[in-house]
């Protein structure tokens, strides 16, 4: 009898670390925009008259050995304290890959190709749930360097800020950047993961929260709301999305030619346990949508990894 409420102890107790372990939510750690900019290492380009500057990850880890160190040493801070990490280089060689496939693929019906901006598919390869912008300045303090840092958690889905730490650390005469920067942030890395674990048990037992659009192409002869046995067409998809967000949690905005759902609360596992994002969602809707007796036809279109656009009438 003994030996069996060990095994049964046991048992509970790996069960017990399993959830634990498959609660933590994954991150990935990135310089932030205003420390790449601050720094040059950016990627301007027009857009229609403005001139923009989007963060080259690439150039700052191939010119910044101090960024090198500094994410190391924060991923092995993460590490210690059981959040699993996806790492930036790693997820940059990723995306050129598919970048360069990409390149060599345009719309079967258009001919247009794939557009989509970096931040965007650098959540979508790393699909991390956190990303740990990090931004910090060197000052000199008489003959001492000392360090300020910022460090802020967003959610890769909602873009939404969910925990952040900031403060400066103790003076030094010989420490090195990553290692004034390594001493500062300990001081603050418990309370910045409380927020982030925080977070994510809210995303747990509410869902995770993203942002669906129905919209219809300019050809199609249907109408948002043309009935189906007396029910017009966006009352039936408001029905499909409260019977398959979580706790029915969403707000829609329905005007003449599309439907804006924000707040969506999705699970973040399906009924079989395998994890589930805003595009398996949505295509579940899709495939609803096709099936008797509405056989509708429609395309998913994704923007980033918490927008999605359903888009009737034809793929």
């Amino acid at each position: 009898m003994k030996k069996l409420f060990v095994l049964i102890g046991c048992a509970f107790l790996a069960v017990s670390l399993s959830f634990g372990q498959a609660k933590k939510p994954t991150i990935m750690v990135v310089p932030s925009d205003a420390w790449c900019i601050q720094n040059g290492y950016v990627t301007e380009f027009d857009d229609q008259g403005t001139l923009l500057k989007i963060p080259n990850y690439k150039m700052a880890l191939q010119n910044n050995t101090d960024l090198l160190l500094v994410i190391s040493a924060i991923n092995g801070m993460m590490t210690d304290r059981g959040f699993p990490l996806k790492n930036l280089e790693s997820a940059l060689k990723t995306m050129e890959s598919d970048a360069a496939e990409d390149a060599m693929r345009s719309s079967s019906s258009s001919g247009e190709g794939v557009s989509e901006s970096p931040i965007d598919a650098l959540k979508k390869t790393a699909k991390a749930d956190i990303i740990m912008q990090l931004t910090w300045t060197v000052s000199e303090v008489g003959p001492k360097k000392a360090i300020t840092f910022v460090l802020t958690g967003l959610d890769a889905y909602s873009d939404k800020q969910v925990a952040s730490a900031q403060g400066p650390g103790e003076p030094s005469f010989t420490a090195d950047t990553p290692t004034l920067l390594q001493e500062a942030v300990t001081a603050h890395i418990d309370n910045f993961n409380a927020q982030l674990q925080s977070h994510f048990d809210d995303m747990f037992t509410n869902g995770r929260e993203v942002v669906v659009r129905v919209q219809k192409w300019g050809d199609w002869d249907g109408e948002l709301d043309m009935e189906f046995d007396g029910d017009e067409l966006t009352d039936i998809i408001e029905d499909w999305m409260a019977a398959n967000t979580v706790q029915g949690r969403f707000s829609s905005d329905v005007r003449d030619t599309q439907i804006v759902f924000e707040q969506v609360r999705i699970p973040l596992f399906d009924e079989r346990g395998n994890a589930t994002d805003t595009r398996k969602f949505v295509r579940e809707l899709s495939k609803y949508l096709k099936a008797e007796p509405y056989l509708i036809t429609s395309k998913v279109v994704m923007k980033g990894l918490g927008r999605a656009t359903l888009i009737l009438g034809s793929k």
